[in-house]
């Protein structure tokens, strides 16, 4: 399959433009029109949070949601035609994907052909471009791998200063990328962790000067507002306040339900972090706190969990691989995300709105959750032998030996 791996990925590139641009209901962008139509809002001060777009989603007309900063990174896009713009972002959402792959690689501590092969990375990203998260990021042009792609870097990156503007950057841009504080917390690496916020807090800053009163606006009126970045019970909706609310049949909020689940979550990331060695497995180590990360989030869809190849390269091809739990879990991934059980859920609501439905399409509704779940269980449960040294931010020995 290696040796098959470009021509591979040629087909598959070619096939995911072809569903693009001839397929009766390929890809819409409607994100990526948010993008560009609220940067383009910044020609008109004081507009950015008014805008939305509802062109192809009259049930649902969507708001720019994104930090300020959004608007003043996505703003050149604007003076460009918009055919060009999704053109160029598919190809780059592919770039990206492989740039995924090859820092996941390099982030394993193996000693296998795996860690060095392009056309395994060009294989991979192959099979990545029909991953839901990934058909979900095409078909509205989100963002997602590309912030993927800087938090996996930082965490790869011995460079405090670079590791710190990429997760700061990312934040500013979108915040969940934030939750990448806890590894660099947990790695103690305290200058990432230091310069992240400083250059968070200079995205703010920016922001202000570009963008005036309605930075002031989003982050102490609109920040939190979940309602307002979509409808929390859609089966798009990952998160354990969206998987509860399904079964509740109506928003849950950050209740005693919601709460507890959260709680279990991170009392299960943590059993996972301490059995990984903290951050001496550093691939492993990244995707269980994103794996909280998005179980926390108040709204995790499903293009936000393109954090399931990182887990599916660590699982097939990091340290245990050789175990039975981790083959299993690793193609269960695999064949989940391929087939999109929240996409064939979708069909069974009658909009994306309801939030009631059968009871048994609300415990479905948990598919992504309880398998992050059993993951997070059984990486806490492996219990490896390390070789205990120093920590530090580079490389580190093969752990399991």
């Amino acid at each position: 399959m290696a040796a098959a791996a470009p021509w591979l990925l040629l087909v598959s590139i070619a096939a995911r433009l072809a569903w693009t641009y001839l397929a009766p209901n390929g890809a819409n962008f409607v994100d990526l029109h948010v993008y560009v139509g609220g940067a383009g809002t910044l020609d008109h001060p004081g507009t950015l949070y008014d805008y939305v777009y509802a062109d192809q989603t009259p049930d649902f007309p969507l708001p720019f949601t994104y930090p300020p900063f959004a608007a003043v990174v996505f703003y050149p896009m604007h003076l460009l035609p918009f055919g060009l713009v999704a053109l160029a972002w598919q190809l780059g959402i592919v770039a990206a994907l492989y740039g995924v792959v090859r820092v996941s690689q390099r982030l394993l501590s193996v000693d296998d052909d795996f860690a060095k092969g392009r056309r395994v990375a060009m294989a991979w990203t192959a099979v990545g471009i029909w991953l839901e998260p990934l058909r979900s990021t095409f078909d509205y042009g989100q963002i997602n791998v590309l912030l993927v792609l800087a938090v996996l870097y930082a965490v790869y990156s011995t460079r405090w200063w670079l590791s710190g503007l990429l997760v700061g950057l990312a934040a500013g841009v979108k915040l969940t990328p934030a939750v990448s504080g806890l590894y660099f917390l947990g790695a103690r690496r305290w200058g990432t962790v230091v310069f992240s916020a400083v250059v968070f807090f200079a995205t703010v800053g920016v922001s202000a000067l570009v963008v005036g009163d309605q930075t002031r606006y989003y982050f102490t009126e609109l920040l939190g507002d979940a309602s307002r970045v979509g409808p929390i019970g859609t089966s798009f909706n990952q998160s354990w306040r969206g998987g509860i609310s399904r079964i509740l049949g109506h928003d849950a909020g950050y209740g005693p339900v919601v709460v507890v689940a959260i709680a279990v979550t991170a009392v299960l990331a943590v059993l996972a972090w301490r059995a990984l060695g903290g951050a001496d497995d550093r691939l492993g180590a990244i995707v269980v706190v994103q794996l909280f990360g998005l179980l926390l989030s108040p709204i995790s869809w499903t293009h936000h969990w393109v954090w399931v190849l990182p887990l599916m390269i660590w699982l097939l091809h990091g340290p245990l691989r050789e175990r039975l739990g981790a083959q299993i879990l690793g193609w269960g991934w695999l064949v989940l995300t391929i087939v999109g059980v929240p996409w064939l859920l979708s069909f069974a609501q009658p909009t994306i709105w309801v939030i009631s439905r059968p009871w048994y399409l609300a415990w479905a509704g948990l598919i992504y959750i309880v398998a992050t779940l059993v993951t997070l269980a059984w990486i806490a449960s492996t219990r490896p032998t390390f070789l205990r040294s120093r920590r530090s931010p580079g490389p580190s020995p093969h752990p399991y030996r």
